[in-house]
């Protein structure tokens, strides 16, 4: 009986909320704990002079993405919707910063993400079927995955939470091997944590690890998933800030921990450049032989964070189109299993487009300017929100307001400045493509006037 969802009887005219607490805080570490962690230590290794230093970005982002749960943790419990960043940014700064917000999240960071995803899902499913094209298995996996959440949010929530799992137990059985490895030969292999005779402290570059920072961002990314379909969550008030803070916490230990393995496992020397840093450190600790059975608990990690990302990113465009800021037939609802069936088609196919044409790695880059700028905008709005609406319920706040989130701005704010100086280039693509959406505003704000003005009271 544990299984079985609640029933949809007859019309369902607006989301159910049957996701627990389980469901919720699974969701977050589903949306988050993808590839990355198997992936990019060797690229910020190859930024940093010594090992403490990646340990040091990791803990770091870690900790500046649990500070952005807690901000939005507040603005989830007082504003349980679907859509969250869109919602909070709406009631804080108005409907054109919304708008731009979900304009750039369903062309760009939610479909472009989708498609990375289902790329990186296919890279890994070749080392088994290496004469399928790659675009191919991506296609299947966003439509398979897609089908699984037209189901209802329970099965969609469900699946993934059972993936996730298996991500976690994964990293578990590598924790075990290192301690096994330590137990064996001390901690040699980790050295140097600090700067030693060999690697000057002079090396160190606050630039490159400004840099390293924002690939461990990147791989935190989805944090906020709970967020997005807080609609379906049952007792969101509470639900909603525990499972952003328990599920930031769980992924906070397992990217640090395996950090640590990979430091054990490797030495510097090899960890640098090294992209597939995760089955290198599987090999070294458990033998040649399970390189392959590692590359495929990969392509199972990728494809539940692929299942958990299709999961909250269709609930921004359907909030956008029950806000009738976005095509009216993205808000509706599915009679049977309550899912927003239209968004969930749409997103599929334009994911599904952008891996074919091989377009979205570009977008991705570019679009990472305006993201930070609305991970900013939307802590600020527990500020702004505090200062409109003063009476408002609030089940959960902010531990230290107003000093959290003013900081957690602030840094995202710096990030953006980085961004600039650094990345000039993309950041002004990225510029661009949100000052894109404006006239799509305007428009959608004048139909909505129209329409507004032609229905009778």
């Amino acid at each position: 009986m544990g299984l079985m969802p609640p029933p949809y009887a007859g019309r369902t005219i607006g989301l159910k909320r049957v996701l627990g607490l389980y469901d919720a805080t699974m969701l977050v570490v589903g949306s988050v704990f993808g590839s990355g962690i198997f992936l990019t230590t060797g690229i910020i290794a190859g930024l940093v002079p010594y090992t403490g230093l990646i340990w040091l970005a990791w803990a770091a982002g870690g900790i500046i993405t649990i500070a952005g749960a807690i901000c939005y943790g507040e603005l989830g419990s007082l504003y349980p919707k679907a859509g969250g960043p869109y919602v909070y940014l709406r009631k804080a700064f108005g409907p054109g910063a919304s708008f731009l917000f979900g304009w750039l999240f369903f062309w760009i960071i939610g479909g472009g993400g989708i498609a990375a995803l289902g790329v990186g899902f296919a890279d890994y499913a070749q080392i088994f079927l290496p004469n399928w094209p790659r675009a191919l298995l991506a296609v299947i996996a966003i439509v398979a995955l897609t089908a699984i959440n037209l189901r209802g949010v329970f099965w969609g929530a469900r699946f993934q939470g059972y993936l996730a799992a298996v991500r976690i137990a994964t990293v578990l059985i590598m924790i075990a091997g290192a301690a096994s490895l330590v137990s064996r030969i001390g901690w040699n292999r980790i050295r140097p944590f600090w700067p030693s005779a060999s690697i000057s402290a002079d090396s160190f570059s606050w630039t490159a690890f400004g840099t390293a920072l924002i690939v461990v961002f990147w791989a935190y990314d989805g944090w906020y998933s709970a967020n997005c379909a807080a609609e379906e969550i049952r007792e969101p008030a509470r639900t909603v800030p525990k499972a952003l803070l328990a599920g930031t916490a769980a992924v906070f230990f397992l990217y640090l921990a395996a950090n640590i393995v990979y430091s054990t496992a490797l030495p510097m020397s090899e960890m640098r450049g090294l992209v597939r840093i995760g089955e290198a450190a599987a090999a070294s600790l458990f033998g040649v032989g399970l390189a392959p059975v590692f590359g495929a608990v990969i392509a199972a990690a990728v494809f539940g964070c692929l299942a958990a990302n299709i999961l909250f990113c269709a609930r921004v465009p359907y909030a956008m189109a029950r806000d009738g800021q976005f095509f009216n037939f993205l808000g509706r609802i599915h009679s049977r299993s309550g899912s927003p069936r239209n968004a969930l088609l749409a997103q599929m196919t334009w994911a599904s487009l952008l891996c074919l044409t091989g377009t979205y790695e570009r977008l991705v880059e570019f679009v990472m300017f305006a993201a930070v700028l609305f991970y900013a905008a939307t802590s600020a709005s527990v500020i702004v929100l505090r200062k409109k609406e003063p009476s408002a319920p609030r089940p959960y706040k902010v531990w230290g307001y107003p000093l959290l989130p003013a900081a957690y701005t602030a840094v995202n704010a710096a990030i953006m400045a980085a961004l600039i100086v650094e990345e000039p280039i993309p950041a002004l693509a990225g510029a661009g493509i949100l000052l894109s959406g404006w006239p799509a505003f305007l428009f959608w704000r004048k139909r909505t006037v129209d329409a507004g003005r032609a229905r009778p009271d």
